[in-house]
């Protein structure tokens, strides 16, 4: 069993976090990586910049792989996510899973970043040419326009 669950301040090392996935024992792996994009609701972005309430992030990644094992078996897993800026068109994301069987690496894959996207006390700043919003939950915990 390989597990890495982590937050980073620079850029995913994707042959470590790889290589908890791997292992003789493991015929599927699937890989999510999600990178930064160049635009928000039809507008150009010119920046990001992702926040994290650290311990409780990490807390709630581990919960998520203990999840996972539970659920589908799966015991060999990368989950990495990087805070501070991050360039347009670079990984802000990244999770591996691996299992004896493609479908539960699938399913593994799926659900952790859903969930990680759902539950985990991470937040992402925009930054446009006329302003800058966060995205999602406001760092207060609200939903925008509540």
């Amino acid at each position: 069993m390989a597990k890495i669950v982590e937050i980073v301040k620079g850029p995913i090392d994707f042959d470590e976090a790889l290589a908890a996935a791997r292992s003789p024992r493991n015929g599927g792996l699937a890989t999510f990586y999600g990178s930064t994009r160049d635009n928000s609701d039809g507008k150009p972005v010119q920046r990001l910049f992702y926040e994290a309430y650290e311990p409780m992030a990490v807390a709630r990644m581990e919960a998520i792989a203990e999840e996972i094992a539970e659920r589908w078996g799966v015991t060999d897993i990368a989950m990495v996510h990087r805070v501070g800026e991050v360039p347009i068109g670079e990984v802000s994301v990244f999770i591996a899973t691996g299992s004896a069987h493609r479908d539960e690496a699938f399913s593994a894959c799926r659900f952790a970043i859903d969930t990680l996207k759902d539950t985990v006390p991470i937040w992402k700043k925009e930054f446009f040419d006329d302003g800058e919003a966060w995205v999602g939950q406001t760092r207060s915990g609200r939903e925008d326009g509540e």
